[in-house]
């Protein structure tokens, strides 16, 4: 097992400092995708339509240092017209 990182940006950034013990990749994906999901449904997604991406990122070290593991990014943009 090891410590993961897991990093929102969502308009501001949020670095975790903390971590999580994850004993492999398929964990980290589930763990991001999870973390994702609860990032849209705490805000209702509503910036994401701004055209400004979205993201989750998984480093091997806090505070966004480190090895970059894993990104997770959403960006929405609704064109007029249709």
């Amino acid at each position: 097992m090891a410590l993961h990182y897991f990093h929102y940006a969502n308009g501001s950034q949020t670095l975790d400092n903390i971590g999580t013990d994850l004993a492999d990749m398929t964990a980290v994906r589930k763990e991001a995708v999870r973390a994702f999901r609860e990032l849209l449904n705490l805000t209702s997604g509503q910036g994401a339509w701004d055209g400004d991406p979205w993201k989750v990122w998984v480093t091997d070290q806090p505070n966004a240092k480190g090895k970059t593991i894993l990104v997770l990014e959403l960006s929405a943009v609704t064109f007029s017209g249709r």
